[in-house]
């Protein structure tokens, strides 16, 4: 079975976990579970901003709001998955004792959502009907 494969199991079985390593000290668990419930935040903060958007800016020409809704929508899908794969990672490193996993996806988060944010300025410096 393949890395990604197994990884993606322990989303739905996370007991599994228990068959790698050692049991960490339950302090590092349970940040990293704090950190997951951060991410998780984050992604309901990003999906409610997509709604925001679609929703309370009518008068927006409808491909801008549109594509600024779908913007800060996929960002949210994406925190939410990978904040599960993110804690299934830090998991298995920190069983196994190995140095907690690298990732880009802050990086990508951050562009995606300064992007969305550059686009609101525009919007709100030229207006709201596409002028």
């Amino acid at each position: 079975m393949s890395g990604f494969t197994r990884g993606l199991r322990l989303w739905f079985a996370p007991e599994r976990i228990r068959e790698e390593g050692d049991t960490p000290d339950y302090r590092f668990s349970l940040a990293n579970e704090r950190t997951f419930l951060a991410w998780i935040r984050t992604a309901l903060a990003l999906i409610g901003g997509g709604f925001a958007v679609d929703q309370f800016l009518p008068g927006l020409a409808w491909g801008i709001r549109a594509g600024l809704a779908l913007g800060l929508l996929a960002a949210g899908v994406l925190c939410a998955l990978r904040a599960v794969g993110h804690w299934v990672r830090c998991e298995r490193a920190m069983r196994r004792g190995e140095d907690l996993p690298a990732s880009r996806f802050p990086a990508l988060l951050s562009l995606v959502v300064a992007l969305v944010a550059v686009a609101m300025v525009v919007v709100v410096v030229f207006g709201w009907e596409g002028r």
